[in-house]
């Protein structure tokens, strides 16, 4: 397959937006840095200059700015060395968070180790303040850039404007996975595919705009910054080399999409051999010190979570009480960790053996066959049940089966006996992790979610689990609580 080689194309391509914004992403960086420092500095100090001093009668004097300066200079660069702004993982996903608190830890880890080998009597005061603050308003800052990112993508802005190249089916897998997920910073202008197929419409609604040959053409009518090469038999080496090459020269990014669907990188290794990249795809792993973590994480912030929501505890439980006959709290059996089954604590929203009425009101609405087992304006709702649900106020006491390890703060949707019964292989692996009291489908839709995308959601939480996505789901459920949609 010969690919034209149009030298006139593209001949100055204007920055990418992931350039522009990990150059904001810099300046909120230093500013956060050298704040918390120097603000520790001064909280434990003042302005008085203090001599740090180390055993063997070494003074060094106005020595904590110079460690100061020192640690702001050196979270920079470690900031830099674990890539944190690098265009490939800022804008989206859970690595960028990561990357920054794996920097910050390792940071503060040799600084505690340096000035243990050199005896210096470091305040820990100091050290401890700069640490959490530091990493804290970090995390702060690049969340709140998204933000700001997300509205200006949604209006237009910083978005490369990218091509499909490959076959139909590929491309449209592609496609559809790129335009179900927001914030991923590509806007889809055109597709180029096999020429015999060319006139058999759009693909995924991504309008044709040529055959394989015709990709700097393409590249110039579109005003392209980026090309995904899909896959294609007609795509061989050769070929994609030389279109790599001439991509090069017009400034246009590569991406090579792999058929591997819902895999995070942290599970994906790149390895060369022979000048083959290879890529090598981990399987998920959820036992030894990841469980541990995990279960820690739970224990330490459910207990708190009990100790701070104490008085709303008390006073949705009066609330309930009093609005109709029956039980405060509802136990419902759900099937969790490798199908055991366990007693779900809610607040009772519903009338008293409202169970009952369950299979009539699915036969009635016609959906008693579908595997999530949802009622539409369901009559069995009480006032109170009604307020409550719209806040999640009814899942509150679920902090209790976080507590006796029955569920996880975070993980896959508790479902029922019925529902699992429904399941197909693949939805099985969702019950490799405890169910969660909240998940990626509570802060991606919460009940308006199809079943599809619930199952694909799960799943792909328990394929790439970390502590760093639990916390930022833990977050995104506070948001989604506080403006509550899809929660009935």
């Amino acid at each position: 397959m010969a690919v034209t080689d149009r030298r006139t194309v593209g001949v100055t391509r204007r920055k990418s937006w992931q350039r522009a914004f990990a150059m904001r992403l810099f300046a909120t960086d230093i500013i956060v840095v050298i704040c918390a420092v120097f603000g520790s500095q001064l909280l434990w100090f003042g302005f008085a200059p203090v001599e740090l001093v180390a055993e063997g009668g070494l003074d060094l004097e106005t020595s904590y700015f110079t460690v100061s300066v020192i640690l702001v200079v050196a979270w920079m660069l470690i900031l830099d060395i674990f890539a944190t702004r690098d265009h490939k993982v800022i804008g989206s996903g859970t690595l960028e968070y990561k990357r920054v608190a794996d920097a910050t830890f390792l940071l503060f880890g040799l600084f505690a180790i340096f000035a243990y080998l050199f005896k210096l009597e470091v305040a820990r005061g100091y050290f401890l303040t700069a640490l959490p603050v530091g990493l804290v308003v970090l995390a702060l800052s690049r969340w709140s850039w998204r933000q700001w990112l997300r509205k200006n993508q949604a209006a237009g802005g910083y978005l490369s404007r990218a091509l499909l190249l490959g076959e139909r089916q590929k491309s449209t897998h592609v496609a559809q996975t790129i335009m179900r997920t927001p914030g991923s910073g590509l806007l889809l202008v055109g597709a180029l595919t096999q020429p015999e197929t060319v006139h058999n419409g759009p693909i995924h609604g991504v309008p044709i705009l040529g055959g394989y040959d015709d990709l700097l053409r393409a590249v110039d009518e579109a005003q392209a910054d980026t090309v995904i090469l899909t896959g294609a038999d007609k795509i061989n080496p050769a070929v994609m080399r030389r279109i790599g090459w001439q991509l090069d020269a017009h400034d246009i990014e590569l991406i090579v999409a792999p058929a591997l669907t819902d895999i995070a990188g942290p599970r994906i290794h790149a390895r060369p051999v022979a000048g083959l990249p290879l890529i090598h795809v981990s399987y998920p792993a959820f036992e030894g010190a990841r469980r541990w973590t995990k279960r820690s994480f739970d224990v330490v912030t459910s207990s708190l979570l009990i100790l701070l929501s104490s008085p709303v505890l008390i006073g949705v439980a009066i609330a309930v009480k009093r609005s109709s006959p029956g039980d405060i709290i509802y136990r419902q059996v759900r099937v969790g960790r490798t199908g055991d089954v366990f007693g779900m604590l809610k607040f009772r929203s519903m009338v008293q053996n409202a169970d009952d009425q369950l299979e009539s009101l699915l036969d009635a609405q016609g959906t008693s066959d579908k595997p999530l087992f949802k009622v539409t304006n369901d009559p069995r709702i009480t006032p109170v049940g009604l307020f409550i649900r719209k806040f999640s106020l009814d899942e509150l006491p679920q902090l209790f089966n976080v507590l006796r390890g029955e569920m996880s703060l975070v993980g896959p949707r508790p479902q029922r006996a019925a529902e699992v019964a429904l399941y197909d292989d693949a939805a099985h692996r969702r019950l490799i992790m405890k169910p969660g009291m909240s998940g990626l489908w509570q802060v991606s839709g919460r009940s308006n979610l199809s079943w599809e995308d619930s199952i694909r959601l799960d799943l792909y939480y328990v394929e790439n689990w970390s502590l760093t996505a639990d916390i930022l789901i833990l977050w995104r459920t506070f948001r989604a609580v506080a403006r509550p949609e899809g929660a009935v």
